[in-house]
């Protein structure tokens, strides 16, 4: 339980985004921060695309203001922000996270698809030599997408709804020379591993993502949803008997990876 002793010297961190209210990190990682002895809180902070700029202008000169979580729809935008970033940030252009450098400005990261092959671990299944399906391809999507390719994925299907972005994720991840990535379609037919990284469910009367009916039981089948806890797709792949991964799962494998990025403890710099 989280046990705060608020003073001056309390440390700033936020996430932004647009809604934000679905999001589990301040409480979690607050208590990570407790837990690590860094006297520290993590704040949501709900900004839109149109005022993003200014925001992030005026938090640079917040001087108690140590690191900036990034989620939807802010991950490509922020990603321009930062003044260095690691290489898997550079290559996807986009960031879910952000600390302050010493020399000034920000460093970047996107840790948002090591959480969600963490997830999928952690219900016992093994993405290695999988026939994958990707169902969005924007800031969560891009990081999934390049962290099934790193766990060894056998080949890779990206689907969205904005083809031109589609088609330009592709061809960031054929630069890594790993698995056979191309276009795929909202039918999950053929594929062991489906992935969605879209919103869709968050929203009551939201459309499926994809065509759930024909997904088989073998099939895997993973989220980005947190709200509500069990999404709309998991739900169905459920019933169909797929084992399954949700988005709160996903949170809980990437929250440590976020606050050690945070304390600066994964080396990168």
């Amino acid at each position: 339980m989280i046990n705060l002793n608020l003073t001056g010297a309390t440390r700033l961190n936020i996430i932004v985004g647009d809604p934000i209210a679905q999001v589990k990190s301040p409480a979690g990682v607050t208590q990570a921060f407790i837990d690590r002895g860094y006297d520290g809180i993590l704040v949501p902070v709900q900004i839109n695309g149109a005022r993003l700029k200014t925001f992030l202008a005026a938090a640079t000169d917040v001087r108690n203001l140590d690191g900036i979580i990034v989620t939807v729809p802010h991950k490509f935008a922020c990603y321009e922000f930062c003044a260095t970033s690691t290489d898997r940030a550079r290559l996807l252009g986009s960031v879910n996270i952000m600390r302050r450098r010493r020399e000034g400005g920000w460093h970047g990261d996107h840790v948002d698809g090591l959480g969600f092959v963490g997830a999928v671990r952690a219900n016992g299944y093994d993405p290695t030599g999988k026939c994958a399906l990707l169902v969005g391809a924007g800031g969560a999507g891009s990081a999934i997408a390049m962290a099934l390719v790193e766990a060894g994925v056998r080949s890779l299907a990206i689907h969205d709804n904005e083809a031109a972005r589609r088609d330009q994720l592709i061809a960031k991840l054929a630069t890594l020379g790993k698995a056979g990535i191309g276009p795929g379609s909202a039918d999950p037919s053929g594929f062991e591993l489906v992935a969605n990284a879209t919103p869709l469910g968050m929203k009551a009367g939201d459309p499926l993502p994809l065509d759930a009916s024909k997904l088989k039981a073998s099939t895997f089948v993973g989220c980005v949803i947190t709200s509500p806890a069990v999404s709309p797709l998991v739900e169905a792949a459920r019933r169909l008997g797929c084992k399954t991964s949700t988005g709160t799962e996903m949170y809980n494998a990437l929250q440590s990876s976020m606050v050690d990025f945070l304390l600066a403890h994964d080396g990168s710099r």
